[in-house]
């Protein structure tokens, strides 16, 4: 069974300038701060790097990427090499949102999902839908750049009714 590729994109707005969120982001070593299943992202220089990810089932994925394009303070696109465990790319935008509000940030994740179609099947039956992480990552990304911190409930109790 061939790979089914799985194309998702978001855009939010948030209120900092495109240089100081483009310097963030560019700094990758930031991104598992923001970005769920992302333990970590090791740079090797200014064009390749290692990301590690959590798959399913408590298993660790890892591949190498490398910058296709890279305009300072407006995108950030990269590709996983052709020998990668999970072919993968990515662009991430910074555009001045309109009346002066801040930078509206667009990211694009496109992937083969590790067993192909049936396995995108099984990780949205365990609760992993990518358009749901994107939509998470990027809400996270926005509190952590406007707020410095990313708010949660975990482990805070629950009232019953």
């Amino acid at each position: 069974m061939t790979n089914q590729k799985v194309k998702v994109e978001k855009t939010v707005t948030i209120n900092k300038p495109a240089e100081e969120l483009y310097r963030f982001w560019r700094n990758f070593q930031n991104l598992p701060r923001f970005i769920k299943h992302l333990k970590e992202v090791k740079v090797y220089d200014e064009k390749k790097t290692h990301w590690i990810a959590e798959g399913l089932l408590d298993r660790t994925l890892e591949w190498d990427a490398v910058i296709v394009e890279d305009r300072e303070n407006e995108v950030i696109a990269w590709a996983s090499v052709q020998s990668a465990e999970v072919q993968n790319s990515g662009v991430v935008q910074f555009k001045p949102a309109p009346g002066n509000r801040g930078t509206e940030v667009k990211v694009v994740r496109e992937f083969n999902p590790p067993g192909g179609v049936i396995g995108n099947v099984l990780a949205k039956l365990f609760g992993e839908d990518p358009k749901h992480n994107l939509t998470e990552d990027l809400r996270h990304f926005k509190m952590l750049m406007e707020a410095g911190e990313i708010a949660t409930t975990e482990g805070q109790p629950r009232g019953k009714g």
